[in-house]
């Protein structure tokens, strides 16, 4: 897939089901069948933006009788640590913000893991600037580059010499780290190809650092998944984007109109074949993604569109 720059408007496109070779993860025995109760544990990792969906995808599934017993672990090592768990048969099911590479499918075919790509939720990157910053209420897609471009390291250091009308304050940079999933699309959308960007930043996989590091610095900016600004927005603040048709502040309503371009962008979980075989990891991936409105709403993300939904269970109904 290489490439992965997605538009919103073309997510109802995103194709949900991708099947690598035949084989699979360790199995395991639980009690119950699929649609009973059930008991065992269900491995997650991956996507630190994702993590927040499928932690409330968990709790609204502890709470049916189904999912009563079943012991929902949810890791946040980053989309690519994620697939390298995946693909390594450490866990049954991989978060990702962006579509699995070539390089992680070839892996994981390598290990004979079948796996199908289910959409579960769309966001919007949203950049956050410290509540003292008065001047940058809208960037564009060049300022941002100017920003963000490998060769802009060690030379754009200050907000003037991005804009001669921002004041003189000293930039800092906190973002996603390169295994984040995250980073690939930010890097892709706003340098034009996928992992190019200026290294002299704070980079971390957990979103909560970047939110603290732009709180306590001035001249701070960052960019992370929208459901972590919305529970962060009295700490911070968030720009609004000019993808070339005006300023567009981030949202749901224009995460899911596509008017928030270029970083609005569909969020996936990869189940594993064979470790949908197990009733309890069935129950809840099943749950996942048959309540997508509700759990969307309860972790503040973009749900599906209709066409997406019937695409997610198409996907599902390939593992089963």
């Amino acid at each position: 897939m290489g490439n992965t720059r997605i538009r919103m408007a073309a997510a109802l496109a995103v194709p949900t089901l991708f099947l690598a070779a035949c084989g699979g993860q360790d199995q395991s025995t639980t009690d119950g069948a699929s649609g009973g109760a059930t008991s065992g544990g269900v491995r997650v990792d991956g996507s630190s933006t994702v993590a927040p969906l499928t932690a409330a995808a968990k709790e609204l599934f502890n709470a049916t009788p189904e999912g009563q017993g079943v012991d929902v672990t949810v890791g946040q090592s980053g989309t690519g640590g994620g697939f390298k768990k995946f693909c390594a048969g450490e866990t049954d099911i991989s978060d990702a913000s962006r579509p699995i590479k070539d390089e992680e499918a070839a892996a994981c075919a390598e290990a004979g893991i079948e796996y199908a790509e289910i959409a579960v939720a769309n966001d919007a990157l949203t950049l956050i600037v410290n509540n003292e910053n008065d001047w940058a209420k809208c960037l564009t897609v060049e300022e941002l580059k100017t920003m963000w471009a490998p060769e802009s390291e060690g030379k754009i250091t200050n907000w003037n010499q991005i804009n001669p009308s921002f004041p003189d304050v000293p930039l800092e940079l906190f973002g996603a780290g390169t295994d984040s999933g995250t980073f690939d699309y930010f890097t892709d959308a706003i340098n034009g190809e996928e992992g190019a960007s200026r290294t002299d930043y704070t980079p971390s996989e957990d979103d909560n650092i970047t939110v603290t590091g732009v709180e306590g610095t001035k001249g701070a900016l960052g960019y992370l998944g929208f459901s972590y600004f919305e529970e962060n927005a009295d700490k911070v603040r968030a720009v609004e984007v000019d993808g070339g048709n005006g300023c567009v502040a981030p949202s749901l309503e224009s995460a899911s109109d596509g008017s928030y371009t270029p970083l609005s962008r569909p969020l996936f979980i990869y189940p594993s074949k064979s470790a949908m075989q197990r009733a309890e990891v069935a129950a809840f991936v099943e749950y996942y993604v048959n309540n997508d409105a509700e759990i969307t709403k309860k972790a503040l993300f973009v749900p599906l569109s209709a066409a997406q939904v019937e695409e997610a269970k198409a996907a599902l109904a390939s593992l089963q």
